[in-house]
């Protein structure tokens, strides 16, 4: 595949999530046929975000993020047309809705008309809805930090059902995020939480382009983030340097330039950007040792630009390879740093201001022109007897749902047992009293699950505990309380931390399940 893979983290002891999925993706992947993939999401996505803006009679910025959709193309390519199958789970990070709707046009699950309504009013949405979008996202991303861990959650709910219902095909459950979105605080709550331990089917991937809305992060300490993730016993993978880069590595020098651009401030990489070649490699070169200037000599200018932004987050094998070493660890969730251009494939990659930025008519011209498109047929899918036309038809196949799920008709009685007893009486125990005689009915009990942030006791579910046990995938000798407590695979509460952002996301997913 070219490029490297590495990973690291402390292996933690907990129990296995859901099954892996079997790699019906083995072999090498068809990269020719992935590049014009790759390609076409990155005009589609462009260009829907262009059309929303550039209405006729209009000149209202609706506005739209081109490029933060752009640096997350290679790794949605992969994804969806490497890696991903029936059943399987993904969130997309909200600012890369235009990238989905791509996705999904050229699989054919969504309607070309539907490209040149994102923004409008009942139209495509900015950000993934399960309400609104046409193409119906697994997870509802807006609120950022939430789709993050939505996928952990339902791994962890889908760990649940599969103890008490008999497991289901295997699934993944996959989150892409930028490195921003990792400031927020309940996404280390979650990874961090006991109850989601062992969850070998999650994978969340980071888009670390190393800029935050209208500025370059000049410290994003990534190899501090991968620290805390494998402290939370979690698989991490780094997919930081392309093929082209790597066999640089292998030439006589090529550690020294490992080691020039491992040290390079965000900033300064960053800024290599707007320059032309001459002060680029200038720019680059400032602080490098007599081993890298050898090495980098040797590069001709219209090559050097293309080399020393050779990251791992556009190699698509690489990727490939990537969520492939995820699937091998089944007894933790995976964690992926890849390391993106913001912008990448645009005039405005790398731009500090890029964020909102929007191209310009002739900058879409020159980009249409650049991709071989017509503007009468810019919007078309591919050929179905093309490479990449197949591939989106093979995509299709493997993703292609399983029709509207059949749900349960339960005969919930209209009362459950006599009135709460005579006299005073608080709202706490009152509720206790309710749930232990629902506990009582074993048709009810059956499709019933609860859950505490820390507070079980306190919230009277004592008796409620008493018949309905506490959840874990494995048996667990050790009671917390009574002997009877004792957590095991029949148990019907999940116990969490303290924290009551993970108790909505738990129960949010209880609910779409």
């Amino acid at each position: 595949m070219g490029g490297s893979v590495r990973g690291s983290g402390r292996r933690a002891p907990g129990v296995a999530g859901a099954a892996v999925v079997e790699d019906s993706w083995a072999g090498p992947p068809d990269l020719a046929a992935l590049r014009q993939v790759e390609q076409r999401v990155l005009w589609l996505a462009t260009r829907m975000i262009d059309h929303a803006n550039r209405r006729p009679g209009s000149d209202l910025k609706v506005g739209g993020h081109q490029a933060s959709s752009a640096s997350m193309v290679s790794i949605m390519t992969a994804l969806c047309f490497g890696h991903l199958a029936r059943g399987d789970k993904l969130a997309v990070k909200p600012h890369a809705s235009p990238v989905y709707h791509a996705i999904k046009y050229l699989i054919g699950e969504l309607d070309r008309a539907a490209l040149t309504t994102l923004r409008q009013r009942g139209g495509l949405q900015a950000y993934p809805s399960r309400l609104l979008d046409p193409d119906r996202p697994d997870y509802s991303t807006g609120g950022l930090g939430l789709g993050a861990v939505a996928p952990l959650f339902g791994a962890l709910v889908r760990r649940y059902t599969d103890a008490h219902f008999g497991a289901g095909p295997p699934a993944r459950f996959v989150a892409t995020v930028g490195d921003a979105e990792l400031d927020e605080g309940n996404v280390w709550e979650a990874i961090a939480d006991p109850a989601c331990h062992g969850l070998g089917n999650v994978t969340l991937v980071v888009d670390l382009n190393r800029q935050s809305l209208d500025r370059v992060v000049p410290a994003i300490q990534a190899a501090r983030l991968e620290c805390f993730f494998a402290d939370a016993g979690w698989h991490v993978v780094e997919a930081k340097y392309g093929s082209r880069l790597t066999a640089a590595f292998a030439e006589p020098g090529g550690d020294a330039l490992r080691g020039h651009l491992d040290a390079m401030p965000n900033e300064a990489y960053q800024s290599l950007f707007v320059l032309d070649a001459a002060a680029a490699r200038a720019r680059f070169l400032q602080g490098a040792d007599r081993a890298v200037r050898d090495l980098v000599a040797q590069v001709p200018d219209e090559a050097f630009e293309a080399l020393v932004t050779d990251l791992g987050g556009h190699d698509l094998g690489l990727l490939i390879d990537a969520f492939r070493s995820c699937d091998a660890e089944p007894d933790r969730p995976s964690v992926v740093f890849a390391y993106t251009v913001k912008g990448r494939g645009l005039p405005i990659a790398g731009r500090s201001e890029n964020h909102t930025s929007l191209l310009t008519p002739d900058e879409i011209d020159e980009l249409r022109t650049r991709l071989g498109l017509e503007p009468a047929t810019e919007w078309d899918r591919f050929a179905p007897d093309s490479p990449a036309g197949r591939l989106c038809a093979r995509v299709a196949s493997r993703v292609e749902g399983d029709g509207p799920a059949v749900r349960p008709t339960l005969a919930i009685p209209v009362v459950s047992g006599p009135a709460v007893g005579e006299g005073e009486v608080s709202t706490q125990e009152a509720f206790g009293s309710i749930m232990a005689r629902l506990a009582a009915l074993p048709d009810v009990l059956a499709r019933m699950v609860t859950t505490a942030p820390d507070v079980s006791t306190s919230t009277n579910l004592g008796a409620w505990l008493d018949a309905a046990g506490v959840f874990s995938p494995e048996p667990d000798g050790a009671a917390d309380g009574p002997a009877r407590w004792r957590p095991s695979p029949a148990g019907h509460h999940i116990e969490l931390g303290i924290s009551e952002m993970n108790l909505f996301m738990l129960l949010g997913q209880l609910g779409v399940s």
